[in-house]
């Protein structure tokens, strides 16, 4: 599992045989990122990718606007038995793929990880009707460690149920989602040992946002570069 690092280089995700580090989370900018679980490549919501992107063993989908659920962008990196994980508008669209249709609250098997689906949504913004059914997700690695994307969401209450969490990544532009005071605030009250800011630098929010989460946030924050 992650353990608080006394230098940030030095964070390990332990695994028997081949250790993770918060190097093998890599932010691809918005919202998008890959994770590398051994020889697994898995994406949530793939954007922007750039040329050389790996394949993917899963690629997870929180909702289908356009800077999450982009079709040419998953082309580039899906293969033959890549496994797709999405609520139900998205998987739609997935017609002919391998797809677990999520739902919060479920539970599911995706390839070599176990994802839990949870509430992502906005509290007095139109821009993600909590009618909607869209998703964060809590993806269990092979090692055990434990990785929630939140989606676009504001500070919800369903976060403070939210337990044993490694590596948290969540939004602080704003706008569309919670703000970075919110979302300090938010990661405060469920204790992730890391948390990683997104949802800024593209189309909303800055790196003074980020920033703002370091200074807020009580425990370990790794401002990422893109990696585009």
């Amino acid at each position: 599992m992650i353990q608080r690092p006394i230098a940030l280089a030095c964070l390990w995700l332990l695994l028997p045989e081949a250790p993770m580090t918060v190097d093998h989370i890599h932010w691809l900018g918005h919202a998008s990122f890959r994770i590398e679980d051994g020889a697994a490549q898995i994406y949530i919501d793939p954007w922007k990718l750039p040329a050389l992107a790996p394949k993917a063993a899963v690629v997870l989908v929180t909702h289908g606007h356009s800077d999450h659920f982009s079709p040419g962008d998953i082309a580039r990196i899906e293969q033959p038995g890549t496994v797709f994980v999405a609520p139900a508008d998205v998987a739609a669209k997935l017609k002919g793929r391998r797809v677990v249709i999520a739902a919060s609250g479920g539970t599911f098997a995706a390839g070599p990880i176990r994802v839990e689906a949870v509430p992502a949504y906005n509290v007095g913004k139109p821009f993600h009707p909590r009618a909607s059914g869209w998703l964060g997700y809590i993806i269990t690695l092979s090692d055990g460690s434990r990785v929630y994307h939140s989606g676009d969401t504001d500070a919800i209450p369903e976060m403070l149920a939210l337990a044993n969490i490694d590596v948290a990544m969540m939004p602080c532009g704003g706008t569309y989602t919670m703000t970075a005071a919110e979302m300090a605030a938010a990661a405060n009250g469920f204790k992730p040992k890391v948390l990683i800011p997104m949802h800024w630098g593209d189309l909303v929010g800055s790196k003074a946002d980020a920033e703002a989460v370091k200074k807020a946030f009580a425990g370990t924050t790794i401002i990422k570069p893109v990696e585009r």
